[in-house]
C-alpha cells in the first residue's frame, strides 16, 4: 500500500496516524505535540509522510 497523498484519502491518513499512535501509547510513550502537529500535516494533505517521518528522526537525532 502506497501512503502517499495523493493515494490516500484524509479518511486513510487519519486511520493509519490512529494506529501508529496506538501503538505508540501502547508502548507507554506519548507522541509529542511537535510529532502530533507534523502528522497534522499529513492527515491534512500539507506533508508526505517521508518528510514527517525524517523531520521527527531529525529532532530526535538532536536531542539525542
Amino acid at each position: 500500500m502506497s501512503y502517499l497523498i495523493k493515494d490516500t484519502s484524509k479518511e486513510d491518513r487519519k486511520k493509519l496516524a490512529k494506529n501508529a499512535f496506538g501503538i505508540s501509547i501502547a508502548s507507554n510513550e506519548r507522541p509529542s505535540n511537535e510529532t502530533i502537529t507534523l502528522v497534522k500535516e499529513y492527515i491534512n494533505g500539507n506533508m508526505e509522510l517521508e518528510e514527517v517521518q525524517k523531520q521527527i528522526i531529525n529532532r530526535y537525532k538532536k536531542e539525542g
